[in-house]
């Protein structure tokens, strides 16, 4: 699909700053709790999508991998609000999206750049040549 990791980088970092952005602006603005001050439920929302920021900037493989962790939070959000709230589905499809294109986009960025600087898992096949034959020594 897509041929290195430099082609994938623009499109995982806008969508996970997409994706802070959209959330600020939905519990922040569009739609904020009326008995709330609605900056701190805004602070509250983007504070977890904040914690990789950092190693995503920086675009490192492990960090965009481990931040759909994060995402899966916001992906049942969104599926709950959408189940839920008639009001909000909008809102709730808009971050479902940025959501699930974030986590496509960090998933086959850290493939891409893994394979790219040589990290990843070795095929069972080869750990078990590995193993027999340092045991048989």
């Amino acid at each position: 699909m897509f041929s290195s990791s430099s082609t994938l980088r623009p499109l995982a970092l806008g969508s996970y700053l997409a994706l802070i952005g959209w959330v600020a602006m939905w519990h922040g603005v569009i739609s904020p709790h009326p008995h709330v001050n609605p900056i701190g439920v805004a602070i509250a929302w983007i504070l977890p999508l904040l914690l990789p920021l950092l190693g995503i900037l920086r675009g490192k493989a492990y960090t965009h991998a481990w931040a759909n962790f994060i995402l899966m939070f916001y992906f049942l959000h969104a599926l709950t609000i959408l189940w839920v709230d008639v009001g909000e589905r909008w809102l709730a499809a808009i971050e479902l999206a940025l959501t699930s294109f974030s986590f496509v986009c960090n998933v086959y960025y850290a493939k891409r750049k893994g394979q790219e600087e040589g990290l990843g898992l070795k095929k069972l096949s080869q750990v078990e040549k590995e193993e027999k034959a340092r045991f048989e020594q």
